[in-house]
């Protein structure tokens, strides 16, 4: 398996909601503006149209964004958690249980930096608390260091999606 520091590691999830998105703007968002300009263009003077302002920019911003996420999928490198040979340490797609000083659990699951989501529990593969748990095993400690400070959490568990 190829070590997700070299490249950028998404997991297969998360290719398949970049492209959902792309998908999305491209053959629905998109196309809905630029009929509203084409529309709004023909309604003569352009400089004081609202419709076609709005739907120029709105365009731009499509525009960039397919720019974008089609240079995010170009440079993806997916992997599957569910193929990692060694289950008994924390790697890409782990979903880890960590444990503080008083006790207080949080599960955390390592994913690319494009599909994280601290709400959900999904923390990125470049993240402090993600570069601290590389590597570990149940039991092991850890230190994190924040911009509040630094703090010691202890791993519970590791689990992986199964195959």
């Amino acid at each position: 398996m190829p070590s997700p520091d070299k490249t950028n590691p998404i997991t297969p999830a998360g290719l398949t909601a970049l492209k959902a998105r792309y998908d999305h703007l491209l053959g629905t968002e998109r196309p809905a503006i630029v009929e509203i300009v084409s529309w709004a263009a023909g309604n003569g003077d352009r400089s004081e149209n609202g419709d076609y302002l709005y739907g120029r920019k709105r365009m731009r911003e499509i525009d960039r964004e397919l720019s974008f996420l089609a240079k995010v999928m170009k440079h993806a490198k997916v992997v599957d958690p569910a193929q990692q040979p060694d289950k008994t340490r924390v790697f890409f797609g782990a979903t880890v249980i960590i444990a503080d000083e008083d006790d207080t659990e949080r599960t955390l699951t390592i994913v690319g930096d494009r599909e994280q989501d601290a709400s959900a529990g999904r923390v990125g593969w470049s993240s402090p608390i993600a570069r601290a748990l590389r590597g570990a095993e149940v039991g092991d400690l850890r230190v994190v260091r924040l911009p509040s400070g630094s703090k010691e959490w202890e791993v519970v568990g590791i689990s992986y999606p199964e195959v």
